[in-house]
Protein backbone atom coordinates (compact mmCIF):
# COMPACT_ATOMS: atom_id res chain seq x y z
CA UNK A 1 0.00 0.00 0.00
CA UNK A 2 2.70 2.32 0.80
CA UNK A 3 4.36 1.71 -2.16
CA UNK A 4 1.13 2.06 -4.30
CA UNK A 5 0.96 5.43 -2.66
CA UNK A 6 4.21 6.58 -3.35
CA UNK A 7 3.85 5.66 -6.71
CA UNK A 8 0.57 7.30 -7.19
CA UNK A 9 2.12 10.52 -5.74
CA UNK A 10 5.19 10.59 -8.10
CA UNK A 11 2.69 10.43 -10.86
CA UNK A 12 0.67 13.13 -10.06
CA UNK A 13 3.92 15.44 -9.48
CA UNK A 14 5.37 13.99 -12.26
CA UNK A 15 1.72 15.31 -14.48
CA UNK A 16 1.96 18.75 -12.15
CA UNK A 17 5.17 19.14 -13.49
CA UNK A 18 4.22 18.28 -17.23
CA UNK A 19 1.23 20.80 -17.17
CA UNK A 20 3.49 23.67 -15.86
CA UNK A 21 6.20 23.03 -18.05
CA UNK A 22 3.90 22.64 -21.54
CA UNK A 23 2.17 25.98 -20.00
CA UNK A 24 5.16 27.98 -19.48
CA UNK A 25 6.27 26.63 -23.16
CA UNK A 26 3.49 28.04 -24.27
CA UNK A 27 3.23 31.94 -22.44
CA UNK A 28 6.44 32.51 -23.45
CA UNK A 29 6.28 31.22 -27.14
CA UNK A 30 2.65 33.30 -27.32
CA UNK A 31 1.96 35.78 -24.38
CA UNK A 32 0.18 34.96 -21.41
CA UNK A 33 -2.79 37.04 -22.20
CA UNK A 34 -3.29 35.19 -25.53
CA UNK A 35 -3.18 31.54 -24.53
CA UNK A 36 -6.25 30.05 -22.34
CA UNK A 37 -6.32 27.05 -20.05
CA UNK A 38 -7.76 24.96 -22.96
CA UNK A 39 -5.02 25.35 -24.80
CA UNK A 40 -2.83 24.55 -22.38
CA UNK A 41 -5.09 21.22 -21.92
CA UNK A 42 -5.52 20.68 -25.49
CA UNK A 43 -1.51 21.10 -25.55
CA UNK A 44 -0.99 18.14 -22.51
CA UNK A 45 -3.48 16.09 -23.73
CA UNK A 46 -5.81 16.47 -20.55
CA UNK A 47 -9.41 17.98 -19.56
CA UNK A 48 -9.61 21.31 -18.65
CA UNK A 49 -10.82 20.41 -15.41
CA UNK A 50 -7.50 17.97 -14.59
CA UNK A 51 -5.61 21.37 -14.86
CA UNK A 52 -7.68 22.93 -12.28
CA UNK A 53 -7.13 19.95 -10.34
CA UNK A 54 -3.45 20.38 -10.17
CA UNK A 55 -4.02 24.65 -10.40
CA UNK A 56 -6.43 27.01 -8.91
CA UNK A 57 -5.66 29.42 -11.35
CA UNK A 58 -4.03 30.52 -14.89
CA UNK A 59 -1.32 32.49 -12.74
CA UNK A 60 -0.78 29.52 -10.99
CA UNK A 61 0.17 27.82 -14.36
CA UNK A 62 3.11 30.02 -14.57
CA UNK A 63 4.77 30.53 -11.31
CA UNK A 64 4.16 26.89 -10.50
CA UNK A 65 7.15 27.13 -7.94
CA UNK A 66 5.69 30.30 -5.74
CA UNK A 67 5.32 28.22 -2.72
CA UNK A 68 9.11 27.37 -2.74
CA UNK A 69 9.87 30.94 -3.31
CA UNK A 70 7.83 32.25 -0.51
CA UNK A 71 9.93 30.47 1.54
CA UNK A 72 13.27 29.99 0.26
CA UNK A 73 14.77 33.25 1.98
CA UNK A 74 13.57 32.58 5.21
CA UNK A 75 14.57 28.71 5.48
CA UNK A 76 17.98 30.13 4.04
CA UNK A 77 18.45 31.29 7.62
CA UNK A 78 19.56 27.97 8.79
CA UNK A 79 22.65 27.81 6.09
CA UNK A 80 24.28 30.16 8.38
CA UNK A 81 27.28 29.15 9.12
CA UNK A 82 28.78 29.79 12.93
CA UNK A 83 29.39 34.02 13.27
CA UNK A 84 27.58 34.43 9.92
CA UNK A 85 24.98 37.68 9.40
CA UNK A 86 22.75 37.51 7.88
CA UNK A 87 23.62 40.11 5.52
CA UNK A 88 26.95 37.70 4.89
CA UNK A 89 24.29 34.38 5.08
CA UNK A 90 22.47 36.16 1.25
CA UNK A 91 26.16 37.67 -0.05
CA UNK A 92 27.15 34.25 -0.10
CA UNK A 93 23.89 32.44 -1.40
CA UNK A 94 23.72 35.25 -3.97
CA UNK A 95 27.22 35.03 -5.56
CA UNK A 96 27.34 31.23 -5.13
CA UNK A 97 23.93 31.46 -7.04
CA UNK A 98 25.54 33.83 -10.02
CA UNK A 99 28.55 31.09 -10.12
CA UNK A 100 25.92 28.41 -11.04
CA UNK A 101 23.93 30.41 -13.53
CA UNK A 102 20.60 29.80 -10.06
CA UNK A 103 17.43 30.54 -12.22
CA UNK A 104 16.70 33.20 -8.19
CA UNK A 105 19.57 35.22 -9.68
CA UNK A 106 18.31 35.68 -13.74
CA UNK A 107 21.92 35.13 -14.58
CA UNK A 108 21.22 32.37 -16.86
CA UNK A 109 20.28 32.00 -20.56
CA UNK A 110 16.95 33.10 -21.14
CA UNK A 111 16.05 34.91 -18.24
CA UNK A 112 14.85 37.77 -20.71
CA UNK A 113 12.16 35.33 -22.28
CA UNK A 114 11.07 35.25 -18.41
CA UNK A 115 10.75 38.34 -17.81
CA UNK A 116 9.57 39.95 -21.36
CA UNK A 117 6.66 37.27 -20.66
CA UNK A 118 5.89 38.59 -17.07
CA UNK A 119 6.14 42.48 -17.80
CA UNK A 120 3.82 42.13 -20.85
CA UNK A 121 0.93 40.29 -18.61
CA UNK A 122 -0.45 42.65 -15.85
CA UNK A 123 -2.13 39.49 -14.40
CA UNK A 124 1.50 38.09 -14.05
CA UNK A 125 3.00 41.12 -12.65
CA UNK A 126 0.64 41.74 -9.83
CA UNK A 127 1.30 37.92 -9.34
CA UNK A 128 5.29 38.40 -9.36
CA UNK A 129 4.69 41.45 -6.97
CA UNK A 130 2.89 39.85 -4.88
CA UNK A 131 5.34 36.48 -4.31
CA UNK A 132 7.78 39.12 -3.58
CA UNK A 133 5.37 40.24 -1.06
CA UNK A 134 5.01 37.39 0.76
CA UNK A 135 8.78 36.36 0.56
CA UNK A 136 9.30 39.60 2.10
CA UNK A 137 7.15 39.35 5.02
CA UNK A 138 7.99 35.16 5.60
CA UNK A 139 11.62 36.50 5.67
CA UNK A 140 10.81 39.20 8.13
CA UNK A 141 8.84 36.59 10.81
CA UNK A 142 11.62 34.32 10.42
CA UNK A 143 14.20 36.92 11.41
CA UNK A 144 11.97 38.41 14.58
CA UNK A 145 11.78 34.42 15.75
CA UNK A 146 15.53 33.94 15.52
CA UNK A 147 16.12 37.14 17.45
CA UNK A 148 13.74 37.68 19.74
CA UNK A 149 11.96 40.67 18.35
CA UNK A 150 8.52 42.01 19.72
CA UNK A 151 5.65 42.80 17.03
CA UNK A 152 6.44 46.26 18.11
CA UNK A 153 10.00 46.05 16.30
CA UNK A 154 10.36 47.28 12.96
CA UNK A 155 13.89 46.27 12.85
CA UNK A 156 12.95 42.38 11.42
CA UNK A 157 10.70 43.58 8.88
CA UNK A 158 13.36 46.26 8.00
CA UNK A 159 16.03 44.18 7.38
CA UNK A 160 13.71 41.76 5.68
CA UNK A 161 12.94 44.63 3.12
CA UNK A 162 16.51 45.95 2.54
CA UNK A 163 17.57 41.98 1.97
CA UNK A 164 15.08 41.03 -0.55
CA UNK A 165 15.17 44.62 -2.35
CA UNK A 166 19.03 44.71 -2.61
CA UNK A 167 18.50 40.98 -4.39
CA UNK A 168 15.75 42.15 -6.27
CA UNK A 169 17.52 45.12 -7.80
CA UNK A 170 20.59 43.11 -8.50
CA UNK A 171 18.11 40.49 -10.55
CA UNK A 172 16.46 42.79 -12.23
CA UNK A 173 19.70 44.81 -13.21
CA UNK A 174 20.99 40.89 -14.52
CA UNK A 175 17.27 40.45 -16.70
CA UNK A 176 17.49 44.56 -18.55
CA UNK A 177 21.05 43.75 -19.38
CA UNK A 178 19.79 40.52 -21.02
CA UNK A 179 17.16 42.37 -22.50
CA UNK A 180 19.24 44.83 -24.43
CA UNK A 181 21.22 41.89 -25.92
CA UNK A 182 24.45 41.56 -24.12
CA UNK A 183 25.63 38.00 -23.14
CA UNK A 184 26.26 36.43 -19.71
CA UNK A 185 29.89 36.85 -20.53
CA UNK A 186 29.61 40.41 -21.53
CA UNK A 187 28.31 41.20 -18.25
CA UNK A 188 29.65 38.90 -16.08
CA UNK A 189 32.48 41.06 -14.47
CA UNK A 190 29.87 43.99 -13.71
CA UNK A 191 27.33 41.79 -11.93
CA UNK A 192 29.84 40.85 -9.81
CA UNK A 193 30.82 43.75 -8.77
CA UNK A 194 27.58 45.33 -8.29
CA UNK A 195 26.74 41.97 -5.97
CA UNK A 196 29.39 42.93 -3.51
CA UNK A 197 29.05 46.89 -3.97
CA UNK A 198 25.26 46.25 -3.13
CA UNK A 199 25.68 44.23 -0.02
CA UNK A 200 28.33 46.52 0.59
CA UNK A 201 26.01 49.05 0.95
CA UNK A 202 23.49 46.90 3.10
CA UNK A 203 26.18 45.65 5.52
CA UNK A 204 27.94 48.88 6.35
CA UNK A 205 24.82 51.32 5.79
CA UNK A 206 24.72 54.20 3.02
CA UNK A 207 26.54 56.81 6.13
CA UNK A 208 28.16 58.86 3.81
CA UNK A 209 26.60 57.93 0.42
CA UNK A 210 25.63 61.07 -1.40
CA UNK A 211 26.53 63.71 0.90
CA UNK A 212 26.14 67.14 -0.40
CA UNK A 213 29.93 68.24 -0.25
CA UNK A 214 29.33 72.06 -1.28
CA UNK A 215 27.10 74.30 -2.77
CA UNK A 216 27.04 74.74 -6.56
CA UNK A 217 28.99 77.65 -8.11
CA UNK A 218 26.07 80.17 -9.08
CA UNK A 219 28.84 81.57 -11.71
CA UNK A 220 29.46 78.16 -13.26
CA UNK A 221 28.55 78.15 -16.72
CA UNK A 222 28.80 82.21 -17.11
Amino acid sequence: MTEELGLRERKKRETRRRISDIATGLFCAHGFDNVTVADVARAADVSVNTVFNYFRTKEDLFFDRQEEIVEQAAAALGDRRPGETVVALFRRLFLEGLDRGAYQTGFHEGSEVWARTVRDSPALTARQEEIGRQAERRLAGALADETGAGPDDIAPRVAAAMIMSVQWQLVNEVVERKLAGETLEEMRRDVYAAARRAFDLLENGLGDYARKTSEPDASAGK
